[in-house]
């Protein structure tokens, strides 16, 4: 008897849901918002990483256990759009290049070195939830930063770490997979040959 093909998904997750697909506990389940209300996914379905509940952007779905975890440890860039509290200065940027120190699991952890620059105000990002707080009284400057690893709120960590705040976080890119004009809540099927692939 022949297996089912996998089946891959590419999601804009919504600010304020939870990047796994349901949960066994009831008030969670009255009060919180999970993946599977956003498409009939097949049976098997698991993220990709995740992305916590306060980020948006893009995350990948897939039935194929083996490759969720091979992809994981793959050290695939990850793409990353920050908007801050604050101007962030040359120093700063310097700084979260290089590696900053941050908790992990309870302990200090070195992130390690990273592209970070500086952008202009993307024009091509949704309007942010009206649950984000944007700094009302003080500036804001956004970010791209680019990642081949993945701690627990690793970026919000890294800004906090050099004195600007995230406010609102967008994922944009993993490996060579990208939003590509998706909307929140949006989803996607995508091709074995874009996961499989061995490319950064």
């Amino acid at each position: 008897m022949c297996s089912k093909p996998h089946q891959h998904f590419k999601i804009y997750k919504p600010y304020g849901m939870i990047s796994q697909m349901g949960s066994n506990n009831a008030k969670e389940l009255r009060t919180k918002h999970f993946l599977k209300a956003l498409y009939n996914f097949p049976e098997g379905i698991m993220p990709i990483g995740r992305l916590d509940e306060n980020s948006e952007g893009l995350l990948l779905l897939t039935t194929d256990g083996k490759l969720s975890d091979t992809i994981n440890r793959s050290g695939k860039e990850k793409e990353y759009y920050a908007q801050l509290d604050g101007e962030i200065t040359a120093d700063a940027i310097k700084n979260l290049r290089t590696g900053v120190e941050i908790g992990f699991e309870g302990k200090k952890y070195q992130t390690k070195q990273c592209v970070v620059t500086t952008l202009e105000t993307p024009t091509t990002l949704p309007e942010p939830d009206k649950k984000i707080r944007l700094g009302r009284h003080r500036p804001t400057s956004w970010v791209r930063i680019v990642l081949t690893e993945g701690k627990f709120r690793q970026v919000r960590k890294m800004t906090a770490a050099v004195g600007f705040p995230t406010l609102r976080l967008i994922r944009v890119r993993v490996g060579t997979i990208t939003l590509d004009g998706l909307l929140p809540g949006d989803v996607a099927a995508i091709a074995d040959r874009l996961l499989y692939e061995p490319t950064k």
